[in-house]
């Protein structure tokens, strides 16, 4: 008759071992066939949408900007919850491997030193008593979970899930960085360029203000329109602290934004012309955009990691079952240990079966299924908020390009207007103020054109940003193991 060796007894089990549980199979979803929604205004032809092409690398190198390639370089080396999210990452990374480690053999080494008096009525007659010993034990012990239903490995499946939520996390944290490193540097030179709009208002003001001083004191305006120039002088210098504000605002976040204090570093001195405005997007086909956004990817993830919980619950309504091994060295003095007459082992099998608990095994099982549930409405959710958010920027863009020809235009019919006013009271033909009103409807036709000009950048961004891609330093980010 052929005996099974022992050793090979493991490994038998395991190999009709079945995992119980669903496995996971990414949803299919309904692609939208195009991004934009129906009676939304298409793209400017200054700019187009390169369909069926991926982003790639550093997006916002399409600004063409030195100082901002600088400062995105900077922030992804030391920003700190870049440094937090990779942190994440390693932790989740090692909890796959401690789950894996459940997997294999468990061997330790023990020792005992005791000592040891046995009741009189074990042996019999008095003659056989044996008086008080002391005793020394020492030997490894293996133990071997045999994972028959796969509870364990569903375990190590969850792990492996949730390490891949964290590095698509991870990534998500890179362009989320990248993004608002741009958002802000642009913030910055927008209002730059409106400080120095409305202190060419202002001082514009001042001179319009001693011109009406000067034709009042020879009798050619009045008092009234005096104090409407120096009103205007007085309203146009409240517009200032506010966009001030927003300059240091701006200045102060991309200081955190590289992981730096305000009073410790100043980023460089933005300007809106030294940004380049990208002429073509790249942009994923619908179908694909579930494969670029790192927050779809880390949704999937989640979904994987609650597939998987399902079974490790209903695992656990299956019966377990371990093996022990022991080799132990036994002898009443130390100098008698690792002697082969001292030698003892033993094998035994363990298995538990559970049979009544309150309902509570069930209850637990009946609870991941709901949290799949939950899981999958929520990646749902996010593939429709993916895109939504592409649709809103593809509008705004269209609506910046709009708005950019309407201040555009203003500029150029109040110029205009200016000119004219400017003739007409050299001749004497009209007041100073006809000249400070088409001064000041100039000054905000240029305000509002500066505005304009760096939305239109920002919500380019932001396109960026919703079409998804992963920065060169997200891809150097270690990656969640395989299972």
């Amino acid at each position: 008759m052929t005996r099974t060796p022992l050793i090979a007894l493991p490994l038998t089990l395991l190999l009709g071992a079945c995992m119980v549980g669903p496995n996971f199979k990414t949803p299919e979803t309904q692609a939208a066939p195009t991004y934009a929604a129906s009676g939304d205004t298409p793209l400017p032809a200054d700019q187009r949408l390169a369909l069926g092409k991926k982003i790639e690398g550093d997006w916002w190198a399409a600004f063409r900007s030195p100082a901002l390639d600088a400062v995105i370089k900077q922030a992804l080396a030391d920003n700190q919850n870049i440094a937090a999210a990779k942190a994440r990452v390693a932790a989740a990374q090692e909890s796959v491997k401690s789950a894996g480690g459940a997997l294999l053999p468990q061997v330790s080494v023990g020792g005992t030193m005791g000592y040891q008096k046995y009741g009189a009525a074990l042996f019999g007659p008095a003659e056989l008593t044996i008086p008080p010993f002391v005793y020394y034990t020492v030997g490894p012990t293996v133990a071997f979970p045999l994972d028959l239903f796969g509870g364990q490995r569903r375990t190590v499946e969850e792990k492996a899930a949730l390490a891949e939520y964290r590095v698509h996390e991870l990534n998500a944290a890179y362009l989320t960085l990248s993004a608002n490193v741009t958002a802000q540097a642009l913030a910055s030179a927008s209002a730059h360029a409106q400080i120095a709009v409305l202190h060419g208002i202002v001082a514009n003001d001042a001179r319009n203000a001693e011109l009406v001083e000067t034709a009042v004191r020879f009798g050619s305006d009045t008092r009234t329109q005096l104090l409407a120039a120096q009103s205007q002088l007085a309203s146009d210098r409240t517009l200032l602290p506010d966009v001030q504000q927003q300059e240091s605002t701006a200045r102060h976040a991309l200081a955190l934004l590289v992981g730096k204090a305000p009073a410790d570093w100043s980023p460089p001195s933005f300007a809106l012309d030294d940004f380049t405005l990208p002429d073509e997007i790249p942009a994923s086909l619908p179908s694909e955009l579930v494969h670029d956004r790192p927050d779809i990817r880390a949704a999937e993830a989640q979904l994987h990691a609650a597939s998987a919980d399902i079974g490790v619950a209903t695992a656990n309504l299956y019966p377990k079952i371990d093996l022990t091994g022991t080799l132990t060295q036994q002898a009443l003095t130390p100098g008698g240990l690792f002697n082969t007459v001292a030698s003892a082992w033993g094998v035994a099998g363990n298995i538990v079966q559970p049979l009544f608990n309150g309902g509570q095994l069930s209850a637990e099982r009946r609870a991941a299924i709901d949290r799949y549930s939950e899981a999958l409405a929520t990646y749902r959710q996010t593939i429709l908020t993916a895109f939504g958010q592409v649709a809103d920027r593809l509008q705004a863009l269209a609506n910046d390009a709009e708005e950019i020809r309407a201040q555009n235009t203003a500029a150029q019919a109040a110029s205009a207007s200016l000119e004219l006013a400017r003739t007409s009271f050299s001749f004497g033909n009209s007041g100073v103020l006809e000249v400070i009103d088409a001064q000041r409807r100039l000054s905000q036709a240029q305000l509002g054109y500066s505005r304009a000009k760096a939305q239109r950048l920002i919500d380019t961004a932001q396109l960026f940003l919703a079409l998804g891609g992963t920065p060169p330093s997200a891809v150097a980010a270690a990656q969640a193991p395989k299972t």
